[in-house]
């Protein structure tokens, strides 16, 4: 079937957080909201019919993952990353902030560090101190429109703070970059030394820009595999992060066992029945939506790079490699961060995320989400025009 995405559905009202809930976060219920990392896309008709048959059955008792949950999941990632897995890898659970905050707690101590890269997604360094550990970050470095690794400052954080876990984040969000694999082997090689266990979130990993492919950190040489969890979900894709259901799958037996005893040290056992559900037709009879989906935000990746580039050229806005997410350099203009902010939330009355919360390193940056209409995107765009005295086309 053909899906419209074009139509504009009103999410207001529905608990939302990123529309029901601005007064509550500080900002004016006027203000055109692309900040949250979800889409404004009505899921696939096959997700749906597969929720309402599992609702009209009427019993919600506990439920666990079967072999046809299994083989869903397994065969989405052998089809479409040739990365293989094994049942006993795997580990469901709520989210993947959720296994991040698990992973911390198996393979750190109080008081010992966490590397990060910064910028980075922010619950990243949220979970690593609400554990009582230390975010260290071997920032990011900036060149020519994306993101690279510092791989002397990586070596040197690694070497003097002697962490126990490096959180990757692989697509980069916000930076959108998709890692090469001589990147990751590099990255792995260096933990693999220094036995610092990498967690990979890969949830973004299905949002990838051609010619640009995702690796799974899995399927690295073998001892990488073996020094990793690879943290994904169906959630981002599918649009169905209220379900609460994220697929964590650990190689190694020893690390897999002291991952499923941190989860359960935190209280979670048995998952979202309806989670279970949708993720399962998902992978089993979703890829004709996300095809279809894919082409319609990568058209709103190039609608915006190319306005932002023609009405704005002071803001740098390379078209990022993976996730549906601009990374906005805004340093070029005559506004100090604070001055940005107040010119995006105050008079443009867009709601975006500034580039400050994803760390330090991002001041002058903005974090712009195009899986909306195409009319909602550009009402966005004119906006952010208006408020920094840019004429019209």
């Amino acid at each position: 079937m053909t899906y419209n995405f074009d139509e504009i559905i009103d999410r207001h009202g529905t608990s939302c957080i990123k529309f029901d809930f601005a007064l509550e976060r500080h900002h004016k219920e006027d203000e055109l909201s692309f900040w949250v990392a979800d889409m404004d896309f009505r899921t696939a008709k096959p997700i749906l019919d597969a929720l309402h048959e599992r609702i009209d059955h009427g019993i919600f008792g506990y439920t666990d993952p079967d072999e046809a949950y299994f083989e869903s999941v397994r065969r989405w990632y052998s089809d479409n990353f040739r990365a293989e897995f094994e049942r006993e890898q795997l580990t469901v659970t709520p989210g993947v902030v959720f296994a991040i905050a698990a992973a911390v707690h198996a393979f750190t101590e109080r008081g010992e560090a966490v590397l990060i890269q910064s910028p980075v997604y922010y619950p990243f360094k949220g979970t690593i101190q609400a554990a009582g550990r230390r975010a260290v970050s071997s920032d990011l470095v900036w060149k020519d429109g994306r993101y690279e690794i510092d791989f002397d400052d990586f070596e040197r954080k690694i070497a003097e703070e002697k962490p126990g876990l490096f959180l990757l984040c692989s697509p980069h969000n916000p930076g959108g970059r998709c890692w090469t694999r001589e990147e990751l082997e590099r990255m792995a090689e260096i933990c693999m030394e220094n036995r610092v266990v990498v967690f990979s979130d890969e949830i973004h990993s299905d949002f990838v820009w051609k010619p640009n492919a995702h690796t799974v950190f899995s399927t690295l040489p073998e001892k990488a595999a073996r020094n990793c969890l690879v943290a994904t979900a169906p959630t981002k894709t599918f649009n169905l992060a209220a379900l609460q259901v994220s697929n964590i799958f650990v190689p190694n037996p020893e690390l897999n066992l002291k991952f499923r005893r941190a989860v359960d040290a935190l209280g979670y056992s048995q998952p979202n029945a309806l989670g279970l559900t949708a993720c399962r037709a998902a992978y089993d009879h979703g890829s004709e939506w996300l095809g279809q989906a894919k082409a319609y935000i990568e058209r709103n990746l190039d609608f915006a790079v190319d306005f932002i580039s023609k009405r704005i050229p002071e803001i740098d806005a390379p078209k990022p490699e993976a996730t549906y997410l601009l990374w906005l350099d805004c340093r070029a203009l005559p506004l100090d961060d604070r001055a940005l902010n107040h010119k995006i939330r105050d008079e443009a009355k867009l709601w975006l995320d500034a580039g400050r919360i994803f760390g330090k390193c991002g001041e002058g940056f903005q974090r712009i989400n195009v899986a909306t209409s195409r009319k909602y995107l550009e009402e966005g765009l004119e906006r952010l025009c208006a408020a920094l005295g840019k004429q019209g086309a």
